[in-house]
């Protein structure tokens, strides 16, 4: 990957005891790209967050002090993932009607597990919601974007602490989010609420969170379409919303 054509020339930056090659650093930026996308609706643009992100790594490159004892990467890495989460903020990235179809799926899960006292099946779920099999995955497709908030993503890219990101835009009398997660209860319901799904699901979960492996990847292990990977985990974020209705 090359960065844009605005920014072609070769970057370098001269801090503390070394000089930063930006251009050298921009395949991080594509791969901390590709991993966030595919949380992201398919009217996120890769090469938008591609863009951004190439901005963010030339703010590490600015701003990178080697005498703080911590790599390069690990620095630009932060910066260049806030800058492209600070730039989805601005944007009502995922569509209403993804959203409300996000809701209609959880609340067909819920519903089912409460009646059937076991995860239901995507056929069952799809007979809920009075959809076709094909039409269900479709909808989960479309849900591509909603998803389990991340601790770190409250923080911008300048390093503002989560707990000042959110005091800049929270309701006073709302409850505390942080409070929630930090709440070892509802910890032990995350856990619980993955352990309860299906083995694919939380293998799904498993490769993609823990193991970081893209979509792509993960078809590979599973045998499965890239698309497929897309639907299942939608489905495993859903199911994990279900149980934890009271938390979010």
């Amino acid at each position: 990957m090359t960065l844009p054509s605005l920014k072609r020339r070769a970057y370098t930056s001269t801090m503390g005891q070394g000089d930063i090659d930006v251009e050298a650093h921009a395949p991080l930026v594509k791969k901390i790209a590709k991993l966030l996308i595919a949380r992201l609706p398919a009217s996120v643009e890769l090469d938008d967050l591609i863009q951004v992100g190439i901005i963010g790594l030339i703010d590490a490159a600015r701003q990178f002090d080697p005498a703080q004892g911590v790599q390069f990467e690990t620095f630009a890495s932060q910066r260049i993932r806030g800058a492209m989460l600070d730039e989805l903020r601005r944007e009502d990235w995922l569509p209403r009607q993804a959203r409300r179809q996000a809701k209609q799926i959880e609340d067909a899960i819920h519903q089912l597990e409460q009646r059937e006292g076991r995860p239901p099946q995507e056929s069952e779920i799809a007979d809920f919601l009075g959809l076709t099999l094909t039409d269900y995955q479709a909808m989960l497709g479309e849900c591509k974007g909603v998803s389990l908030q991340h601790f770190g993503d409250l923080a911008d890219s300048d390093g503002e602490s989560a707990d000042d990101a959110v005091a800049n835009v929270a309701d006073d009398n709302a409850v505390d989010p942080f409070a929630s997660l930090a709440d070892g209860h509802f910890r032990s319901a995350l856990v619980d609420a993955i352990k309860t799904l299906p083995e694919r699901d939380q293998l799904v979960m498993a490769l993609y969170y823990e193991q970081e492996l893209n979509l792509k990847e993960i078809g590979a292990v599973l045998g499965v379409s890239e698309s497929r990977v897309c639907q299942l985990h939608s489905q495993a974020i859903a199911r994990v919303r279900a149980k934890l209705r009271e938390w979010l």
